[in-house]
């Protein structure tokens, strides 16, 4: 009998899937993450590993294993497979797109807005010691209506977020490599520009880029120099995208008015200086983190080890 190691939980579903079609399923159930001992030892012997964006698999993982005949990202990307030595291997790597976007894009639509009018900076305040009540001019934040939001990756999620803040009527500026059709620019009111274009010309900026070499550190010190002091950075992308210690910087020092990261260049560990600044919202990179995003996740996954186990290709193969 063929076997599979899941290396994290995952919903009931995928499971199912998986031992309805005659696999053999290992799953890992500790606490916390599965460490990189456990691991080596629990995937000798196994045909497929489904495995999570928090675990790295690397070439002594890949080696473990001459067995190895598929590995299954559950998440989006897949930076945490070294995806290059697993096609040398003739080793598939899949991951989960698409079924991300729509939790994603809701979840940095609420993080700009959120930000834009301080409410978690208010809630925090009605928890500790209150307000005297209403004053012209307490607690100020902004408007988003006319003010302009820079993409950074206008990939399916970039494109669902600017559909959706174009709803409370912001210029859409966008940059990636190659510029969107026309007809897709014109349906979501977005024009291309550079990178440094963007930079300048963003009252919110937010990151949907996939990490690599080229995007490692995209925003740091004099990108954030170039930026509007009164301008928002939002993360949900992946962490090491900006270099967080420029990025604390900018935020200590006024040159950017605020930042929300839903996810960290040393994920999971988050460094204390955002903790201490007011206007910095933190999440625990909960940007797919919906039962209907998880659900169809994980029916990708174990999907995808059927196909293979059955002799046919998986789907969303990345390497």
């Amino acid at each position: 009998m063929t076997s599979v190691l899941v290396t994290a939980p995952i919903p009931q579903s995928a499971l199912d899937i998986l031992t309805q079609a005659g696999l053999d399923v290992e799953s890992y159930s500790g606490d916390g993450l599965i460490t990189k001992e456990d691991l080596l030892r629990r995937i000798v012997g196994k045909d497929y590993l489904i495995t999570p964006l928090s675990t790295q698999v690397d070439r002594e993982v890949i080696d473990a294993d001459p067995n190895l005949k598929l590995i299954a990202n559950y998440g989006a990307g897949f930076n945490n497979i070294d995806a290059a030595y697993a096609r040398s291997k003739g080793i598939p790597v899949t991951n989960t797109p698409k079924v991300s976007t729509t939790s994603t894009a809701e979840v940095t639509t609420g993080l700009i807005i959120t930000l834009a009018h301080r409410m978690v900076e208010g809630d925090r305040l009605m928890r500790t010691k209150g307000f005297a009540g209403w004053s012209p001019l307490f607690f100020l934040g902004h408007e988003l209506a006319g003010k302009t939001l820079g993409i950074v990756g206008m990939g399916q999620i970039g494109q669902a977020v600017a559909k959706r803040m174009a709803a409370f009527d912001m210029k859409v500026v966008y940059t990636q490599r190659h510029p969107l059709p026309a007809a897709t620019e014109a349906s979501l009111n977005a024009t291309y520009a550079t990178l440094a274009e963007v930079i300048e010309k963003s009252d919110v900026l937010t990151l949907h880029c996939p990490l690599n070499e080229q995007t490692h550190h995209l925003l740091g010190a004099t990108e954030f120099a170039a930026m509007k002091n009164s301008a928002y950075l939002i993360n949900a992308a992946r962490g090491p995208v900006i270099d967080e210690a420029a990025l604390l910087d900018a935020l200590k020092s006024g040159q950017l008015a605020g930042a929300a990261l839903d996810v960290y260049e040393a994920e999971p560990k988050v460094d204390d200086g955002f903790k201490a600044l007011d206007n910095v919202i933190l999440t625990p990179h909960v940007g797919n983190a919906t039962v209907e995003a998880r659900d169809a996740m994980a029916a990708i996954v174990a999907n995808n080890a059927v196909k293979v186990d059955q002799g046919a290709d998986p789907l969303y193969i990345v390497n």
